[in-house]
């Protein structure tokens, strides 16, 4: 009689429970910070992104040289995200640059993305 009390008591334990529980939630778990990473690189790279096409329009549009542009906005990018900076585009009144960044992909399953900013500046004449 006594050996089945015991039988049932070790039947009825919890003991190792929780942690099959956290085996099978730990996948999610790092998705979702992998995602939480992602969103920051995006970010990032949205803030780099208009910080180049700040620094191109700006010195583009006092010192009046698009090379001078497009190395002012490379220059205002990190490298490894890879900046695109074409000539910024000289108005009589406005000056144009755009900048386009690439930030890397941290989930595998989805691809890298592309970040275009915009900045438009005063011509000093």
């Amino acid at each position: 009689m006594r050996p089945l009390r015991w039988l049932r008591r070790r039947l009825r334990d919890d003991r190792g429970v929780s942690m099959l529980e956290f085996a099978g939630f730990l996948p999610i778990l790092l998705v979702i910070g992998m995602a939480a990473i992602q969103l920051g690189l995006i970010g990032y790279g949205i803030n780099q992104a208009g910080t180049g096409a700040r620094a191109a329009a700006r010195v583009a549009s006092q010192q009046g040289g698009p090379a001078e542009g497009t190395a002012a906005g490379q220059a205002a990018v990190s490298g490894w995200l890879k900046p695109d900076v074409p000539p910024p585009a000289k108005g009589a009144d406005t000056t144009t640059a755009t900048v386009t960044v690439h930030v890397p992909s941290v989930i595998p399953l989805f691809g890298p993305y592309t970040v275009t900013r915009h900045a438009t500046m005063p011509t000093d004449n």
